[in-house]
């Protein structure tokens, strides 16, 4: 098993790594839960592959488990989800210094995690991931909020979990599609600052996806210790290290926004889309060879995600997608900072960018082809 310390200053956790870990829940969440009931929250495709075996693991660890079970995709990330995870937790008796858990992707995890942070204004919560995404990126760091008419994430709380149980095995019951959208914030980490782990990813991206049990966890384990990292040096993004793992994501949520939050376009997709637009961006204004930008969208074409916007099919102007981003929560007395890069591995925060610039960037990319 991989273990992987987050070291934040008075909520340090650990995220432990192995194919099986769903099926021994129960041994790995008893001695974080002080009564013999625990309340789960879950969607109802997780429910069908994962809920048995982890029912079974609870009970036979002594601990009775009560469930919510609400609708899988993004749009469960609302204020009606909300109130109605919170309205389920306080009628679980829910207390201050209790856990509940979080079973699913990065929509129930999100939820969840917002939900425990105003229960009782803060109770504790155990993430256990389901999707690829989840399990590399949103399980870890505390982030939790959810989607509103006017952005992405626009509402939440910085809140810990107190354990993350990520187990590859849950990749299997995943659509590709799914998966391919979720390798999107593994390669972020090579973006970001680590060379050497985007070209593991060219050449070990295909075999990771085609369901390698040892590029799996590999990919899972590094991208942890990667975040790990990154949130213990800037919890609340207060000094901009934490704002690195913001890495195409301006662009994407833009695009999330644009197609409406739902199918068209999944949370990954838009971030590989964004990353790639964030390094022909670059490259545009002479910050990053045109031969790298190539390079990532290469990759990213090569996986099967999207790497130009028209693959999207929108008929919207690049004004249109700029002025998505100005609900950006990014946004720091009225400007927007951006994550650029100088190179593969070179990630950057730039704060003087002009938002038109972008706006005829993205004109230009819109009619790429």
């Amino acid at each position: 098993m991989a273990v992987i310390p987050v070291a934040i200053a008075g909520a340090p956790y650990e995220v432990r790594i192995e194919a099986g870990l769903l099926a021994t829940t129960g041994e790995h969440v008893r001695p974080f839960i002080r009564k013999n009931r625990v309340a789960v929250v879950t969607d109802e495709n997780v429910a069908a592959h994962w809920r048995a075996p982890v029912e079974a693991s609870l009970t036979a660890a002594g601990i009775a488990s009560h469930w919510l079970v609400l609708p899988a995709g993004e749009s469960t990330k609302s204020w009606e989800y909300l109130v109605l995870t919170v309205d389920f937790l306080l009628a679980q008796e829910v207390e201050r210094k209790d856990n509940v858990i979080a079973l699913g992707g990065g929509v129930i995890g999100d939820l969840t995690g917002f939900a425990a942070s105003m229960v009782k204004r803060g109770c504790g919560f155990i993430q256990i991931p389901t999707t690829l995404l989840a399990q590399v990126d949103s399980s870890v760091g505390g982030k939790t909020a959810i989607n509103t008419p006017a952005g992405k994430n626009l509402v939440g709380a910085f809140h810990q979990p107190a354990l993350v149980l990520a187990d590859p095995l849950a990749l299997d019951t995943l659509p590709p599609r799914d998966t391919r959208a979720g390798y999107a914030e593994v390669v972020k980490y090579g973006l970001i600052d680590d060379p050497e782990f985007f070209q593991w990813c060219e050449t070990n991206g295909p075999a990771l996806l085609a369901g390698d049990a040892q590029a799996r966890e590999y990919a899972i384990a590094h991208s942890v210790a990667a975040k790990a990292r990154i949130v213990a040096a800037d919890e609340k993004e207060l000094t901009g290290t934490r704002a690195l793992l913001n890495l195409g994501h301006t662009f994407g949520h833009a695009l999330e926004a644009e197609t409406g939050f739902g199918d068209r376009l999944l949370h990954g997709e838009g971030v590989a889309l964004g990353m790639v637009l964030a390094a022909r961006f670059s490259a545009r204004q002479g910050l990053m060879p045109h031969g790298e930008a190539d390079r990532v969208a290469n990759h990213i074409a090569t996986i099967g995600l999207p790497s130009t916007l028209p693959e999207l099919g929108m008929t919207c102007t690049g004004q249109t997608l700029a002025n998505h981003m100005l609900h950006d929560k990014k946004m720091d007395a009225g400007t927007l900072p951006f994550l650029l890069m100088r190179g593969i591995g070179q990630t950057f925060l730039a704060k003087d960018v002009n938002l038109d610039e972008a706006a005829t960037f993205l004109d230009k990319e819109l009619a790429r082809y």
